[in-house]
């Protein structure tokens, strides 16, 4: 999780807090380093992005766990933006998965996607945790209480961007993501899927917000784990499974189904605690060739 602070007319500060959440719950228990470790990903990989040419908010890091990012409007009335609109944040997230997983398969599985759409002939319904044929772009709301998945048409009327910019931002993501999943194959990962957000500078130009390549926002295997057939979480994913484990998880679901009050999420046990800091730190380091210390 992540506090931002307006610094200046132009600029915010963004700190990465100790904290975690899962399924829109903020779990009580702080985990060592988790903060420094995604602020300092996160910068590595706007670096990255800002070597292929592609613009982005990051201006500098403040510390280990503090970074100063470019200030953007934030319009959560979608009548309020317009085709001319500036310097505000695109009301979208855009997803790019490359393997089958989450809640991309359960969505395959109940029939909400259909393998065709994935690339996957008609009538095989693929394994958890095979590749796809080829990337599967989705966009959701980014400004609405829960996230919703749109259809292009919905994406367009909502952000009110051109063909050409809802294109130009896809292909984006793919060409960042190309890049990255090279990079963290030559280390062992395998990058599974992950969101970015974007915004519209003050010339209305494509611009990278927000943090990504992180175990918060993208998913990774390791790969010697996956070529033994194993998919070996290395993302917040870790945690949402331990939740699922002790039965929390289907609680939480069935009393949101019910509309009944929601149960307290327990505390991480100390010994899991420790599991998820030692993953954390040892992700940074996987995925930007750095010690942490």
């Amino acid at each position: 999780m992540k506090e931002v602070y307006e610094v200046s007319p132009e600029e915010l500060e963004f700190f990465f807090t100790d904290q975690i959440s899962v399924f829109d719950k903020v779990i009580p228990t702080k985990v060592p380093h988790k903060g420094e470790t995604l602020c300092r990903t996160s910068a590595h990989w706007f670096q990255v992005v800002a070597d292929l040419g592609i613009r982005t908010h990051f201006l500098r890091l403040e510390g280990g766990n503090r970074m100063r990012v470019r200030r953007v409007q934030v319009i959560p009335d979608y009548d309020k933006i317009t085709s001319k609109t500036t310097n505000f944040l695109i009301p979208l997230e855009v997803i790019a998965r490359y393997y089958v997983a989450g809640s991309f398969h359960d969505r395959l599985k109940e029939g909400r996607i259909r393998p065709e759409d994935a690339g996957i002939p008609r009538g095989r319904m693929p394994r958890y945790g095979e590749p796809l044929p080829k990337p599967f772009v989705e966009v959701t709301t980014k400004l609405e209480k829960v996230d919703r998945e749109l259809t292009t048409k919905e994406a367009l009327a909502i952000s009110k961007l051109s063909p050409r910019e809802y294109d130009t931002m896809v292909d984006s993501v793919v060409m960042i993501d190309s890049h990255l999943n090279d990079e963290v194959k030559r280390r062992g990962l395998i990058h599974v899927d992950g969101k970015k957000e974007f915004a519209m500078d003050g010339e209305r130009r494509l611009m990278l917000v927000d943090t990504f390549g992180t175990a918060d926002e993208d998913r990774f295997w390791d790969r010697s784990e996956y070529e033994r057939g194993k998919q070996v979480e290395l993302s917040k994913e870790f945690v949402r499974q331990y939740y699922r484990k002790i039965g929390y998880h289907q609680a939480l679901m069935d009393t949101r189904a019910a509309g009944k009050p929601e149960p307290d999420i327990p505390p991480l046990p100390d010994d899991v605690t420790k599991q998820v800091s030692d993953l954390y730190v040892g992700l940074f380091e996987r995925l930007t060739g750095e010690k942490f210390r």
